[in-house]
């Protein structure tokens, strides 16, 4: 986390940033440090000075005020919200009453023939649990209201200054969230569509307003796609995303990828997780009813295939289980019934040979589909000793 003494402390300002507010540690939204530039801020629990989501926005504004001889400009603004403690403004602690979280077919039923972390899940969940989530679910939303009023305060501090019109904005988020489904709580780190998938939302020259495209992005495109719009030579990186732009200014003959790698290392307790004890060593954020959100075997890597016919994900965990999960989206949006001991075994040695490729590519070479070897065998009991790259790749990205 930023801040730590190892890390250089709140000192460290990284490369490259003319101006840098950053927060000391992660996730707080009163009593808490910022490092301004280098200095060390301390904040109270006073809402009208210390209140982080618009401490942040207030000092947006001022460098777009002040910001003459930074042109053009790029600026990244990342709010504590919704992360827990889930502690909204004063003036939204009454919003969403009547909400609770999604009850879609996948909520408080068990994970079955899924990996062990899932199946551990204790269904149904108690109401206390349930209450827990809907209120944690309610105080998301509340807490993004702030959000909300940041971003209105930049798009008319932007129009003011005349400078709306040549400015590209983007909304999007770093993980989604899970609320009840599989009996899962609350947590984020699971490989089902609803931890994976996050909004992205761009305005900006050149773009159409109201469109939606369903073409497969993933976080790895938005640092290509900001150096595109700066005009720099994409062929000189070796990043592993795209540019956007294409798609964005509606390029009806760009070549776009049809699969995305997911990979995700797994978190926990070289002890015990002193919430529950008797679970033993490896596992991590786990509930009072013993319900455990991570572990060191979650660790996973997956391959998402989209084409006209079908929408599929693969993975694979990292565990003396050699478990695979596959899902066909396209019948099964809400990923409930796992058909990896069903599905064709031609299909199966295809996307394990794809997820190999992806976990060892770098650069140009991860945007294309490559070929497939007619002659590769797929044997689960294997996949771990062939994947050589894997310790090396995990902690390169995850969604």
């Amino acid at each position: 986390q930023y801040g730590a003494e190892d890390a250089g402390g709140v000192g460290y300002v990284p490369p490259g940033w003319s101006f840098w507010y950053a927060l000391e540690k992660n996730s707080k939204y009163y009593n808490y440090t910022l490092s301004v530039n280098g200095k060390a801020r301390r904040h109270g629990e006073n809402y009208s000075v210390d209140y982080l989501t618009d401490v942040l926005a207030n000092m947006s504004l001022d460098f777009l005020e002040y910001k003459s001889n930074f042109e053009p400009f790029f600026m990244m603004i990342s709010t504590p919200a919704p992360h827990s403690p889930w502690t909204p403004a004063p003036q939204y602690t009454k919003s969403f009453q009547n909400v609770s979280a999604p009850r879609n077919s996948n909520f408080n039923i068990h994970g079955k023939n899924k990996h062990w972390l899932i199946r551990q899940a204790k269904t149904p969940m108690t109401n206390s649990s349930i209450q827990f989530l809907d209120d944690a679910y309610r105080k998301r939303w509340q807490t993004l209201l702030s959000v909300d009023d940041l971003v209105e305060k930049l798009v008319k501090k932007l129009e003011l200054n005349g400078e709306l019109d040549n400015t590209y904005i983007f909304y999007t988020s770093d993980n989604g969230f899970h609320t009840g489904q599989f009996s899962l709580p609350i947590d984020k780190r699971q490989l089902y569509e609803f931890d994976i998938k996050v909004p992205l939302l761009v305005r900006g020259p050149g773009i159409k307003p109201n469109q939606t495209n369903k073409m497969l992005v993933a976080n790895i495109d938005l640092g290509p796609t900001i150096l595109d719009i700066a005009g720099y030579d994409l062929n000189k990186t070796q990043m592993d995303g795209m540019s956007l732009l294409p798609l964005l200014r509606g390029d009806k003959n760009v070549t776009w990828r049809s699969d995305f790698l997911v990979e995700y290392q797994g978190e926990g307790y070289n002890g015990s997780d002193p919430t529950c004890p008797g679970l033993g060593p490896g596992v991590t954020h786990c509930f009072p009813d013993c319900v455990c959100e991570d572990s060191y075997n979650n660790t996973y890597a997956c391959v998402r295939t989209l084409s006209t016919s079908w929408d599929l994900q693969y993975c694979e965990f990292d565990d003396r289980e050699v478990f695979v999960e596959v899902y066909n989206l396209t019948a099964d949006p809400h990923q409930i019934n796992n058909i990896a001991k069903t599905i064709d075994q031609e299909i199966l040695e295809k996307m394990n040979y794809r997820l190999m490729m992806l976990q060892s590519c770098s650069g140009a070479t991860c945007r294309t589909p490559g070929v497939f070897d007619p002659g590769y065998r797929f044997d689960p009991r294997l996949m771990f000793s062939n994947h050589g790259v894997r310790a090396r790749r995990f902690s390169a990205q995850s969604l």
